[in-house]
């Protein structure tokens, strides 16, 4: 796969690879190759960690990191490159340090941004392969996308509660992933792993599935899983296999490809409400409370959330619950509903209006606002 001059071996790398100079797969050509590889890993987080970790640790010459968050407590479940000391500062910043004490001879180029379509092409330009660890649609098909038009080989993965996916798209002649979903879902319809959780395992095992591709397409070994959706059920510690052929109706990889430019997937999946929705800040909220003059709070979490933090006075409703339980609710009532971050707490907002609550207002920025501008103590998550 790659044709560029490869680097000699040091007597330094012949003592650090040594395991890998052992194996015919890969021998010294082999670590030659993956001496003077480039893999962009895109997101510094739960898929991101194991993938950037182990490729420095297999010596891939240059590796690149996107990202733009900074690390959280709750990060520390499962995004193994942050620890504790680093704790609100900078996941590029965090994730840099880490490979350069695990590796100093790989280069390591960081890109503070999220991945846009006005950026997309030039920050995956000179890269030859691209790792994908994205949590969200909106990238996820961006890059998809971005992968497709540059040719660069996308190792991809996805993690959501116990179950992960891997596959390999946008090689010559495989699929890529709008073979597997050709538009992006709904906004709302599919819950995030902030909302629904994620073993803190399971993206460990993704991740390194997605460094283990990408390392073999550098190296021209084995069987990659391109045409082949792998899918992991941790709770049954099973792997079974779908096979997935490239379809020739394909959007962006079809025979005859309606895009053929990139562009920006903001209305999917955006964690926010709706822009017809009728809101109320948390500070508009804390003063009611304050004044004795609250409005009936509504909590459409989980009751697994409401148990790490709530906010006071709420009741709560969990979303699935709501469309049965209005008779419990006044019709006439000022309603503030919440959630985590807004997005199921506005889906509700919109349910009890068309049911007649015509006072009913989403709580804007969930409990997530209300911590960081209200009550610090409360634990994230």
């Amino acid at each position: 796969m790659i044709d560029r001059v490869m680097d000699q071996l040091t007597l330094r790398d012949r003592q650090r690879y040594s395991r890998h100079l052992l194996l015919p797969e890969v021998g010294e050509a082999g670590q030659r190759r993956l001496k003077t590889a480039r893999v962009l890993c895109i997101g510094a987080g739960g898929l991101g960690s194991p993938a950037a970790l182990y490729l420095a640790a297999a010596g891939i010459g240059t590796i690149g990191i996107v990202d733009f968050d900074v690390v959280d407590l709750s990060n520390l479940q499962r995004q193994i490159i942050h620890d504790a000391a680093n704790v609100g500062r900078s996941k590029l910043d965090s994730a840099r340090e880490r490979l350069e004490a695990m590796n100093p001879d790989v280069q390591v180029e960081t890109f503070d941004a999220a991945i846009k379509a006005s950026n997309a092409a030039a920050i995956l330009d000179g890269w030859d392969v691209v790792v994908d660890g994205t949590d969200n649609f909106g990238a996820r098909y961006l890059v998809n996308d971005a992968c497709v038009l540059l040719r660069k080989p996308n190792a991809w993965g996805s993690i959501f509660r116990f179950e992960g996916q891997a596959s390999l798209f946008a090689t010559a002649d495989g699929p890529c992933y709008r073979c597997l979903h050709p538009e992006p879902p709904p906004p709302g319809l599919v819950p995030s792993c902030a909302e629904a959780g994620v073993l803190g395992v399971l993206p460990g095992i993704i991740g390194t599935i997605q460094a283990t591709e990408a390392i073999k397409l550098i190296l021209g070994a084995g069987d990659p899983l391109i045409g082949r959706l792998l899918i992991y059920d941790a709770l049954k510690m099973r792997f079974r296999e779908i096979r997935l052929p490239k379809d020739p109706d394909c959007p962006v990889c079809g025979t005859h490809p309606s895009i053929r430019e990139l562009r920006d997937y903001d209305d999917y999946c955006v964690a926010g409400a709706p822009a017809t929705t009728s809101e109320m800040t948390v500070k508009e909220l804390k003063s009611r409370m304050d004044a004795g003059t609250a409005p009936v709070l509504i909590d459409v979490r989980e009751p697994s959330e409401a148990a790490i933090c709530t906010i006071p006075g709420g009741r709560l409703i969990p979303l699935g619950e709501l469309p049965r339980r209005l008779g419990e609710l006044d019709p006439s009532a000022e309603i503030v509903v919440h959630c985590k971050s807004g997005l199921r707490s506005a889906r509700a907002v919109t349910l009890l209006r068309e049911k007649g609550f015509a006072r009913a207002v989403n709580l804007n920025g969930g409990i997530l606002a209300w911590i960081k501008e209200i009550d610090h103590s409360l634990p994230r998550y």
